[in-house]
């Protein structure tokens, strides 16, 4: 359920792209992202932060696109989340000397050179996919666009969750 919650924007973009196109999808990820905040909101009490500046983006790349009539900013959008994520952890490792990652899963103990490989490693993912969806965006239709977006997205970001997973497994407890 958690898994669906996350995803629910892309999900309603996605459907909504395929049966009525660009702007009534962009619309219906900009609702569905309100509507994401308020379940959050309702269900768990709070809202990552991630949630907030997800909307935050969608609002002003969506609203620009519909307000212009131009599917180029919803295009820009995944790449500015990206990057502002790998910006975030990049300047908390090289500025604040901390490995905010860590901070997310503090029930892992890994060691600090550990925790800063798993960062760069983020950080150099999280540029390329920002750098590949420009690529999409700029060189394919909306529609191979869109695929890539939801579902090439999703594959390459579990990829790289078991790729971490499995760099760090020697460190994960054992259990009985």
């Amino acid at each position: 359920m958690h898994f669906l919650a996350d995803y629910f924007p892309l999900i309603l973009f996605f459907v909504a792209f395929k049966l009525s196109g660009i702007y009534v999808a962009t619309a219906v990820a900009i609702a569905a992202s309100v509507i994401q905040i308020a379940y959050f909101r309702w269900r768990r009490g709070r809202v990552a932060t991630i949630h907030w500046l997800s909307l935050a983006i969608i609002a002003v790349f969506g609203g620009a696109t519909l307000l212009l009539h131009d599917e180029t900013f919803i295009k820009w959008k995944p790449t500015v989340l990206y990057w502002l994520f790998a910006a975030t952890l990049l300047i908390g490792r090289v500025v604040f000397r901390r490995n905010l990652i860590s901070a997310l899963l503090k029930d892992l103990t890994l060691p600090d050179p550990v925790w800063a490989r798993i960062t760069w490693g983020w950080v150099a993912f999280l540029i390329g996919m920002g750098a590949v969806n420009l690529y999409v965006a700029a060189n394919f239709t909306t529609d191979t666009w869109v695929n890539f977006k939801v579902w090439g997205g999703i594959g390459l970001f579990m990829l790289a969750a078991v790729g971490t997973v499995a760099s760090v497994a020697r460190y994960l407890p054992e259990q009985s």
